[in-house]
């Protein structure tokens, strides 16, 4: 229907760059950004305080209800520079891979749970498949797991044995 959106919360861990939760509805509120938090944290098991969460300076990020909660948890909440568009690239970047994967959709989503079902997919394969360039070409989920280290050091060995065997073909 023209004139009609879904609205896509998402986290994602900047360190590992795997999406860590996310929750599509079809308004914009403090109370969806809050539960997706709550629900965020029991998942990941974050317990400890000193986390923060930079966010858009968007209205459901500044509520109320999502403040409170932020401050329950112990998350110390970071807003972008208002009317600054580009001012998470960690965001910036996972949301042009988001719209410019080759499968995402040429036509608008048929109801909210296609929406849903998509990023599904979406997420599972950002997660688990997508060698991402700025972890080292790992993926987020190896990187949050800590497998990045053994798969980076045995990469490295490999290199190395590759510039030992031909050392004209590296610069």
């Amino acid at each position: 229907i023209r004139g009609m959106f879904y609205r896509l919360y998402l986290i994602e861990d900047i360190y590992s760059r795997k999406i860590v939760g996310w929750e599509i509805h079809e308004n914009e509120t403090a109370d969806h950004a809050s539960v997706l938090i709550r629900k965020t944290c029991l998942a990941e098991g974050i317990h400890e305080e000193g986390l923060v969460l930079h966010s858009d300076n968007g209205s459901p990020m500044k509520g109320a209800t999502m403040l409170a909660t932020l401050q329950k948890l112990g998350i110390v909440p970071s807003l972008s520079r208002p009317s600054v568009s580009d001012d998470n690239p960690y965001s910036e970047s996972l949301f042009r891979t988001l719209k410019y994967t080759p499968a995402y959709p040429s036509k608008p989503f048929e109801s909210i749970e296609a929406a849903r079902q998509w990023v599904h997919r979406f997420v599972q394969w950002y997660n688990d498949e997508h060698r991402h360039s700025g972890i080292q070409y790992v993926t987020p989920n190896q990187r949050h797991e800590g497998l990045d280290i053994l798969l980076l050091s045995k990469r490295k060995r490999i290199y190395e044995a590759a510039k030992k065997h031909n050392p004209a073909r590296w610069s």
